[in-house]
């Protein structure tokens, strides 16, 4: 699968008869991806007491990756279309593998953030284009086969990084603690790349005009605002600079949209279409998608408070957690079948996800000290049938209620919504978390104070399904798959888009051929 150049829309003789094994090696790229957004949490504490990291260092270790991820998406997803996505991806997998070598050989808690920020931005690099490939690779009729593997990979990625995580612990390799965590993806990334470099073919979207490196810098300023002072300001003791800065925040994204309509207006191609702010549709999308996946920090909490308050191993930590993603499974059977009631579907997620915190936080309370991983299992499913209810339709909900011709820059500014909301929750809800711990709090109350804060947002995410237009939904038909693999395939990815049922929170769930990445 070494031939010339591809271009979207070709004729089907052109499939390469090796495609399926090609899309085995590139999915390990997701594969790393997935592992690697939720193999660290397992590890915090072995980190903390190895590099003698504090709580917000820690934070930021979790929350770089992410927020590096999001900015750097829709730029990776562009450089695939324009200079060769077999290029980019082999270009951001072999700085993920290095990236990854450097974060096991962390000798401070400044070299494992800086290695983390690498990695995520490396991913973003990789990963968009292993989507892409996939739509120019497949024809319609083998695409939702191969759209089916590309979700089982996120499930299998978010099963199996903390119990892989939890397993390398346990076993404490060569002396090594945690860094096998991350030493794992040198000889995995090493295949991938020889594999990819034998497989998989070279192919291109359709020219765009420039790229926008400015807004980039801008978006991404504007996200500092807000997540700097809130890792932070509890250190430093709130200055009146952290205030300042997360006010700035409204203005520096107001900016950035200032900055993208003018790129628009002069012919440039532009990271999020304006227009697209006009629609209900995406907007209610946009605010259910930042304060929803906020609340995936929970995790975090969770397996933290699990090894330092309740004793238990990395590898029961992990095993303890899968029980929500049982809970995404099941739901993931059933919700799709709900995505016709529209923003009520995504009312009632909220509202079970709520329901099922509330639970988990009860549960931690009340067997504070002697919590067995069964006392969890009721609460851990129920939070996992409503996960499943929302980042199983909110894409396509979203997509059924904009224009057509948007479809393709609302999904990816809504999922790259998901992967700001995850950064941002990880800083509001840890700061809440090891505040109360760092302060003196019993383990388990700590805990509980973290948990309530996951409730609120889940609340506020519910009150923000009503920005979403009313009505029923009619799923998309085969007439936006025709569309893509008539050339709108390259509009779609080059957005940036990639189905990711559950980009940070193990999900099961199967993408819809639409190309739109669901949120972990």
């Amino acid at each position: 699968m070494t031939g010339g150049t591809l271009t979207d829309g070709r004729e089907a003789a052109q499939y390469s008869p090796r495609r399926w094994a090609a899309l085995a090696i590139t999915l390990l790229a997701v594969l790393m991806d997935m592992v690697d957004n939720t193999i660290l949490n397992v590890a915090l504490p072995s980190v903390q007491t190895d590099l003698g990291a504090s709580s917000s260092q820690l934070e930021w270790a979790v929350a770089g990756y992410t927020l590096a991820f999001a900015t750097a998406m829709l730029t990776g997803a562009r450089l695939g279309d324009r200079f060769g996505r077999r290029r980019i991806y082999l270009t951001g997998l072999a700085g993920f593998v290095a990236a990854s070598a450097l974060a096991g050989a962390a000798i401070n808690p400044e070299m494992l953030i800086a290695s983390r920020v690498l990695q995520g931005a490396a991913a973003a690099m990789m990963v968009p284009q292993v989507l892409a490939m996939l739509q120019v690779e497949f024809p319609s009729s083998e695409r939702t086969r191969a759209m089916s593997l590309y979700g089982l990979t996120f499930a299998v990625g978010g099963i199996g990084g903390p119990l892989l995580g939890g397993t390398l612990l346990e076993a404490d390799l060569f002396g090594l603690d945690w860094r096998p965590i991350f030493y794992l993806n040198i000889p995995v990334g090493t295949a991938a790349f020889i594999g990819a470099l034998l497989l998989t073919r070279e192919s291109r979207g359709p020219k765009l005009r420039g790229f926008d490196t400015r807004g980039t810098l801008i978006a991404t300023a504007g996200l500092l605002c807000l997540l700097f002072p809130l890792v932070e300001g509890r250190e430093l003791g709130w200055p009146w600079w952290t205030f300042a800065l997360m006010a700035a925040c409204p203005a520096v994204l107001w900016l950035f949209i200032r900055h993208e309509q003018r790129i628009s207006d002069r012919g440039r191609s532009p990271l999020i279409a304006p227009s697209l702010l006009r629609h209900r549709g995406a907007v209610g999308g946009l605010l259910v998608a930042v304060l929803f996946f906020c609340g995936t920090a929970h995790q975090l909490v969770m397996t933290v408070h699990l090894q330092v308050g309740e004793g238990y191993t990395p590898l029961r930590t992990g095993l303890t957690m899968v029980a929500f993603t049982v809970g995404v499974g099941i739901g993931s059977g059933f919700a799709p079948r709900l995505m016709p009631l529209g923003r009520r579907v995504v009312l009632l997620g909220c509202s079970v996800m709520a329901a099922g915190m509330v639970l988990i936080t009860a549960t931690v309370d009340r067997h504070a000290g002697a919590l067995e991983p069964w006392h969890l299992v009721p609460g851990m499913v129920l939070s996992g049938l409503g996960m499943a209810m929302v980042a199983g339709t909110l894409v396509n909900i979203v997509l059924a209620k904009v224009p057509r011709s948007a479809s393709g820059s609302a999904s990816s500014l809504v999922n790259t919504a998901i992967q700001v909301g995850v950064a941002t929750g990880v800083a509001i809800v840890a700061t809440v978390y090891f505040s109360a711990l760092d302060g003196g709090d019993p383990p388990a109350d700590a805990a509980v104070t973290g948990l309530w804060s996951v409730v609120a947002l889940y609340v506020l995410a519910g009150l923000s399904a009503f920005a979403l237009p009313p009505g029923r939904v009619e799923p998309a038909g085969d007439d936006r798959e025709d569309d893509q693999d008539n050339g709108s395939a390259g509009r779609t990815t080059s957005a940036g888009e990639r189905p990711r049922p559950l980009p940070r929170t193990q999900a099961t769930l199967r993408p819809r051929a639409s190309g739109a990445r669901q949120g972990t």
